[in-house]
């Protein structure tokens, strides 16, 4: 080989077509990775938001439960949340309060502890999530409650 020859090789920078396309390939595997990615944490994001927001109602309607003391035993209640504390999601709530702890030989006007069982429900899309609680609370019992 020529000296000529051998400087132009030296000179020469740069990379060749397939190192370009396999740079290509690799950089497009990674970025897709990369995407995916962002793509779950995205929705995972979205979905602890959700359950943020039912918890802290969740825990609004549980204390208004166990301070009221007016509400009926075995009676089923639900209602709705409004949308504007919501955050435009359709959410709601059912709860029951049994009589859970009695003295023996109870009656109207003794002491009793009762549990109340809530339950929160929202909409995630067209599935509906849920969860339900469990509080306890000092009550008297009223006639009828037995």
């Amino acid at each position: 080989m020529t000296r000529a020859r051998a400087d132009l090789r030296a000179r020469r920078h740069g990379f060749t077509l397939l190192e370009v396309l396999v740079a290509t390939l690799i950089m497009g595997i990674a970025i897709s990775g990369v995407l995916s990615g962002l793509a779950a944490a995205s929705r995972n994001a979205a979905r602890l938001t959700d359950y943020d927001r039912a918890t802290l109602l969740a825990r609004e309607k549980m204390d208004e439960l166990l301070v009221d003391d007016k509400v009926p035993r075995r009676i089923p209640l639900e209602g709705v949340f409004d949308p504007a504390f919501s955050g435009g999601v359709p959410c709601g709530w059912r709860a029951r309060i049994l009589p859970f702890e009695t003295a023996p030989g109870a009656r109207a006007g003794m002491w009793v502890v009762d549990r109340i069982e809530l339950e929160i429900w929202w909409m995630s899309g067209q599935t509906r999530r849920s969860f339900t609680l469990e509080g306890y609370r000092r009550g008297i019992l009223q006639p009828g409650d037995l």
